[in-house]
Protein backbone atom coordinates (compact mmCIF):
# COMPACT_ATOMS: atom_id res chain seq x y z
CA UNK A 1 0.00 0.00 0.00
CA UNK A 2 1.39 3.42 -0.97
CA UNK A 3 1.87 6.24 1.53
CA UNK A 4 -0.93 8.21 -0.13
CA UNK A 5 -3.39 5.32 0.11
CA UNK A 6 -2.38 4.56 3.71
CA UNK A 7 -2.78 8.22 4.60
CA UNK A 8 -6.21 8.28 2.96
CA UNK A 9 -7.37 5.29 5.02
CA UNK A 10 -5.98 6.83 8.22
CA UNK A 11 -7.60 10.20 7.54
CA UNK A 12 -10.97 8.61 6.76
CA UNK A 13 -10.93 6.59 9.99
CA UNK A 14 -9.90 9.65 11.99
CA UNK A 15 -12.75 11.71 10.56
CA UNK A 16 -15.35 9.01 11.26
CA UNK A 17 -14.20 8.85 14.88
CA UNK A 18 -14.17 12.66 15.11
CA UNK A 19 -17.72 12.81 13.85
CA UNK A 20 -19.02 11.18 17.05
CA UNK A 21 -17.15 13.28 19.60
CA UNK A 22 -19.93 15.85 19.91
CA UNK A 23 -22.28 13.17 21.20
CA UNK A 24 -19.86 12.17 23.95
CA UNK A 25 -19.22 15.78 24.95
CA UNK A 26 -22.91 16.69 25.16
CA UNK A 27 -23.93 13.45 26.88
CA UNK A 28 -21.23 13.88 29.54
CA UNK A 29 -22.95 17.04 30.78
CA UNK A 30 -19.63 18.40 32.05
CA UNK A 31 -18.26 21.96 31.73
CA UNK A 32 -16.13 22.50 28.64
CA UNK A 33 -12.87 23.08 30.53
CA UNK A 34 -13.36 19.85 32.48
CA UNK A 35 -14.13 17.80 29.38
CA UNK A 36 -11.03 19.08 27.57
CA UNK A 37 -8.84 18.54 30.65
CA UNK A 38 -9.92 14.92 31.03
CA UNK A 39 -9.58 14.42 27.31
CA UNK A 40 -5.96 15.49 27.60
CA UNK A 41 -5.38 13.44 30.76
CA UNK A 42 -6.77 10.14 29.48
CA UNK A 43 -5.31 10.78 26.06
CA UNK A 44 -1.88 11.32 27.60
CA UNK A 45 -2.06 8.02 29.49
CA UNK A 46 -2.99 6.18 26.29
CA UNK A 47 -0.28 7.82 24.21
CA UNK A 48 2.33 7.36 26.95
CA UNK A 49 1.72 3.60 26.90
CA UNK A 50 1.84 3.48 23.09
CA UNK A 51 5.03 5.54 22.85
CA UNK A 52 6.75 3.44 25.51
CA UNK A 53 5.72 0.21 23.79
CA UNK A 54 7.13 1.48 20.49
CA UNK A 55 10.38 2.57 22.12
CA UNK A 56 9.99 6.19 21.07
CA UNK A 57 11.50 7.76 24.17
CA UNK A 58 14.96 8.14 22.69
CA UNK A 59 16.92 11.41 22.42
CA UNK A 60 17.48 11.03 18.69
CA UNK A 61 13.76 10.74 17.88
CA UNK A 62 13.04 14.46 18.34
CA UNK A 63 15.18 17.58 18.50
CA UNK A 64 14.51 20.40 20.95
CA UNK A 65 13.27 22.54 18.07
CA UNK A 66 10.76 19.86 17.08
CA UNK A 67 9.57 19.53 20.67
CA UNK A 68 9.01 23.30 20.75
CA UNK A 69 6.99 23.14 17.51
CA UNK A 70 4.91 20.27 18.88
CA UNK A 71 4.22 22.25 22.07
CA UNK A 72 3.11 25.25 20.01
CA UNK A 73 0.80 22.94 18.09
CA UNK A 74 -0.54 21.75 21.44
CA UNK A 75 -1.59 25.28 22.38
CA UNK A 76 -3.41 25.59 19.05
CA UNK A 77 -5.14 22.21 19.19
CA UNK A 78 -6.30 22.59 22.80
CA UNK A 79 -7.66 26.07 22.00
CA UNK A 80 -9.47 24.44 19.10
CA UNK A 81 -11.09 21.86 21.39
CA UNK A 82 -12.25 24.45 23.91
CA UNK A 83 -13.91 26.64 21.29
CA UNK A 84 -15.52 23.74 19.42
CA UNK A 85 -16.93 22.06 22.53
CA UNK A 86 -18.31 25.42 23.68
CA UNK A 87 -20.04 25.80 20.29
CA UNK A 88 -21.96 22.51 20.52
CA UNK A 89 -24.64 23.55 23.06
CA UNK A 90 -25.01 26.98 21.44
CA UNK A 91 -25.50 26.14 17.77
CA UNK A 92 -26.18 22.36 17.93
CA UNK A 93 -23.68 19.63 17.09
CA UNK A 94 -24.69 19.55 13.43
CA UNK A 95 -24.36 23.24 12.69
CA UNK A 96 -21.27 23.81 14.85
CA UNK A 97 -19.51 20.90 13.18
CA UNK A 98 -20.47 22.10 9.72
CA UNK A 99 -19.12 25.59 10.40
CA UNK A 100 -16.00 24.12 12.01
CA UNK A 101 -15.22 22.31 8.81
CA UNK A 102 -14.47 25.52 6.98
CA UNK A 103 -10.94 24.72 8.20
CA UNK A 104 -9.98 22.83 4.99
CA UNK A 105 -10.20 26.12 3.11
CA UNK A 106 -7.89 27.74 5.63
CA UNK A 107 -5.55 24.76 5.24
CA UNK A 108 -5.53 25.07 1.47
CA UNK A 109 -4.86 28.81 1.63
CA UNK A 110 -2.04 28.37 4.14
CA UNK A 111 -0.63 25.45 2.14
CA UNK A 112 -0.44 27.60 -0.98
CA UNK A 113 1.05 30.54 0.94
CA UNK A 114 3.57 28.75 3.16
CA UNK A 115 4.46 25.65 1.14
CA UNK A 116 3.89 26.89 -2.39
CA UNK A 117 1.46 24.06 -3.10
CA UNK A 118 -0.09 24.49 -6.53
CA UNK A 119 -3.80 25.24 -6.70
CA UNK A 120 -5.16 23.89 -9.97
CA UNK A 121 -8.54 24.81 -11.40
CA UNK A 122 -9.78 21.29 -10.73
CA UNK A 123 -8.79 21.43 -7.05
CA UNK A 124 -10.43 24.80 -6.62
CA UNK A 125 -13.56 23.54 -8.37
CA UNK A 126 -13.92 20.56 -6.03
CA UNK A 127 -13.35 22.79 -3.02
CA UNK A 128 -15.94 25.19 -4.40
CA UNK A 129 -18.50 22.40 -4.71
CA UNK A 130 -17.73 21.25 -1.17
CA UNK A 131 -18.08 24.80 0.07
CA UNK A 132 -21.43 25.09 -1.67
CA UNK A 133 -22.53 21.92 0.12
CA UNK A 134 -21.32 23.41 3.39
CA UNK A 135 -23.41 26.53 2.79
CA UNK A 136 -26.51 24.43 2.16
CA UNK A 137 -25.98 22.65 5.48
CA UNK A 138 -25.41 25.87 7.38
CA UNK A 139 -28.31 27.80 5.86
CA UNK A 140 -30.74 24.95 6.42
CA UNK A 141 -31.17 25.21 10.17
CA UNK A 142 -32.26 22.13 12.16
CA UNK A 143 -35.68 21.87 13.76
CA UNK A 144 -36.38 24.51 16.41
CA UNK A 145 -35.71 22.03 19.21
CA UNK A 146 -32.25 21.32 17.85
CA UNK A 147 -31.01 24.91 17.81
CA UNK A 148 -28.85 25.80 20.79
CA UNK A 149 -29.03 28.64 23.28
CA UNK A 150 -26.97 31.23 21.36
CA UNK A 151 -26.76 30.46 17.66
CA UNK A 152 -24.57 33.40 16.59
CA UNK A 153 -21.96 32.94 19.31
CA UNK A 154 -21.89 29.21 18.51
CA UNK A 155 -21.10 30.04 14.88
CA UNK A 156 -18.28 32.40 15.91
CA UNK A 157 -16.83 29.87 18.37
CA UNK A 158 -16.84 27.18 15.67
CA UNK A 159 -15.06 29.52 13.24
CA UNK A 160 -12.43 30.24 15.88
CA UNK A 161 -11.97 26.50 16.40
CA UNK A 162 -11.51 26.06 12.64
CA UNK A 163 -8.74 28.64 12.58
CA UNK A 164 -6.80 27.03 15.44
CA UNK A 165 -7.18 23.58 13.87
CA UNK A 166 -5.66 24.85 10.63
CA UNK A 167 -2.75 26.38 12.54
CA UNK A 168 -2.14 23.08 14.36
CA UNK A 169 -2.19 21.17 11.06
CA UNK A 170 0.32 23.55 9.47
CA UNK A 171 2.64 23.17 12.47
CA UNK A 172 2.38 19.39 12.14
CA UNK A 173 3.69 19.74 8.59
CA UNK A 174 6.94 21.04 10.10
CA UNK A 175 7.27 17.80 12.06
CA UNK A 176 7.49 15.47 9.06
CA UNK A 177 9.28 12.28 10.07
CA UNK A 178 8.44 12.63 13.76
CA UNK A 179 6.24 9.78 15.07
CA UNK A 180 2.66 11.11 15.31
CA UNK A 181 2.29 9.32 18.65
CA UNK A 182 4.92 11.61 20.17
CA UNK A 183 3.43 14.72 18.60
CA UNK A 184 0.03 13.93 20.07
CA UNK A 185 1.54 13.06 23.47
CA UNK A 186 3.34 16.39 23.70
CA UNK A 187 0.21 18.26 22.69
CA UNK A 188 -2.10 16.66 25.25
CA UNK A 189 0.59 17.15 27.91
CA UNK A 190 0.58 20.84 27.05
CA UNK A 191 -3.21 20.71 27.38
CA UNK A 192 -2.95 19.25 30.89
CA UNK A 193 -0.64 22.08 31.94
CA UNK A 194 -2.87 24.70 30.30
CA UNK A 195 -6.13 23.52 31.85
CA UNK A 196 -5.14 22.14 35.27
CA UNK A 197 -5.69 25.57 36.92
CA UNK A 198 -9.24 25.70 35.50
CA UNK A 199 -10.39 22.10 36.04
CA UNK A 200 -13.00 21.62 38.75
CA UNK A 201 -11.47 18.91 40.93
CA UNK A 202 -13.82 19.76 43.80
CA UNK A 203 -16.87 18.47 41.92
CA UNK A 204 -15.77 15.36 40.08
CA UNK A 205 -18.36 13.15 38.33
CA UNK A 206 -19.82 10.47 40.60
CA UNK A 207 -21.48 8.15 38.09
CA UNK A 208 -19.87 5.48 35.94
CA UNK A 209 -21.60 6.66 32.75
CA UNK A 210 -19.95 10.10 32.84
CA UNK A 211 -16.51 8.65 33.52
CA UNK A 212 -17.00 6.15 30.70
CA UNK A 213 -17.79 8.99 28.29
CA UNK A 214 -14.78 11.01 29.46
CA UNK A 215 -12.44 8.02 29.18
CA UNK A 216 -13.74 7.31 25.66
CA UNK A 217 -13.13 10.92 24.65
CA UNK A 218 -9.56 10.64 25.92
CA UNK A 219 -8.65 7.15 24.70
CA UNK A 220 -10.58 6.79 21.43
CA UNK A 221 -11.27 10.33 20.27
CA UNK A 222 -7.82 11.54 21.29
CA UNK A 223 -5.27 8.74 21.59
CA UNK A 224 -6.45 6.62 18.67
CA UNK A 225 -7.86 9.42 16.52
CA UNK A 226 -4.86 11.74 16.67
CA UNK A 227 -2.39 8.96 15.89
CA UNK A 228 -4.42 8.33 12.73
CA UNK A 229 -4.88 12.02 11.95
CA UNK A 230 -1.28 13.14 12.31
CA UNK A 231 -0.02 10.08 10.50
CA UNK A 232 -2.31 11.00 7.60
CA UNK A 233 -1.35 14.69 7.58
CA UNK A 234 2.30 13.75 7.24
CA UNK A 235 1.57 11.50 4.25
CA UNK A 236 -0.94 13.59 2.29
CA UNK A 237 -0.86 16.93 0.46
CA UNK A 238 -2.81 19.70 2.18
CA UNK A 239 -5.58 19.80 -0.43
CA UNK A 240 -6.34 16.10 0.05
CA UNK A 241 -6.35 16.46 3.84
CA UNK A 242 -8.87 19.25 3.35
CA UNK A 243 -11.07 17.19 1.06
CA UNK A 244 -11.20 14.16 3.34
CA UNK A 245 -11.97 16.39 6.30
CA UNK A 246 -15.45 16.86 4.84
CA UNK A 247 -16.30 13.33 5.97
CA UNK A 248 -16.36 14.63 9.55
CA UNK A 249 -19.41 16.93 9.32
CA UNK A 250 -21.46 14.34 7.46
CA UNK A 251 -20.82 11.73 10.16
CA UNK A 252 -21.53 14.29 12.89
CA UNK A 253 -24.87 15.28 11.35
CA UNK A 254 -25.90 11.65 10.97
CA UNK A 255 -24.82 10.86 14.54
CA UNK A 256 -26.73 13.91 15.80
CA UNK A 257 -29.86 12.63 14.07
CA UNK A 258 -29.50 9.06 15.31
CA UNK A 259 -28.73 10.03 18.91
CA UNK A 260 -30.95 13.07 19.42
CA UNK A 261 -33.49 12.80 16.59
CA UNK A 262 -32.42 16.07 15.01
CA UNK A 263 -33.97 15.77 11.57
CA UNK A 264 -31.91 16.41 8.48
CA UNK A 265 -33.53 18.95 6.18
CA UNK A 266 -33.58 18.34 2.39
CA UNK A 267 -30.96 21.04 1.82
CA UNK A 268 -28.72 19.42 4.43
CA UNK A 269 -28.95 16.10 2.61
CA UNK A 270 -28.13 17.83 -0.66
CA UNK A 271 -25.19 19.60 0.96
CA UNK A 272 -23.87 16.36 2.43
CA UNK A 273 -24.04 14.70 -1.00
CA UNK A 274 -22.12 17.61 -2.57
CA UNK A 275 -19.43 17.35 0.10
CA UNK A 276 -19.00 13.61 -0.34
CA UNK A 277 -18.83 13.92 -4.13
CA UNK A 278 -16.24 16.68 -3.85
CA UNK A 279 -14.18 14.63 -1.38
CA UNK A 280 -14.29 11.62 -3.69
CA UNK A 281 -13.37 13.78 -6.67
CA UNK A 282 -10.35 15.22 -4.89
CA UNK A 283 -9.27 11.83 -3.55
CA UNK A 284 -9.59 9.96 -6.84
CA UNK A 285 -8.29 12.76 -9.04
CA UNK A 286 -11.45 13.24 -11.06
CA UNK A 287 -11.44 16.16 -13.49
CA UNK A 288 -14.40 18.42 -14.14
CA UNK A 289 -13.16 19.70 -17.49
CA UNK A 290 -11.36 17.60 -20.09
CA UNK A 291 -7.92 18.85 -20.90
CA UNK A 292 -7.37 20.05 -24.43
CA UNK A 293 -4.63 18.24 -26.27
CA UNK A 294 -2.19 20.69 -27.79
CA UNK A 295 -1.87 20.25 -31.52
CA UNK A 296 1.52 20.31 -33.13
Amino acid sequence: MSDKMRGTVEMTAAMVISGTIGLFVVLSGQPVMDVVFWRCAFGAITLLIVCAALGLFRPEVMTRRQIAWAAAGGVAIVSNWILLFAAFPRASISIATAIYNTQPFILVALGATLFGERLTLTKLSWLGIAFGGMLLIVQSKPDAGAVGTDYLSGILLALGAAFFYAIAAIITKKLKGVPPHLIALIQVTVGILMLAPFANFAALPVDAKTWTLLVAVGVVHTGVMYILLYGAIQKLPTNLVGALSFIYPVVAILADFLAFGHRLQPLQLLGAAAILIAAAGMTLGWTLVKRRVARA
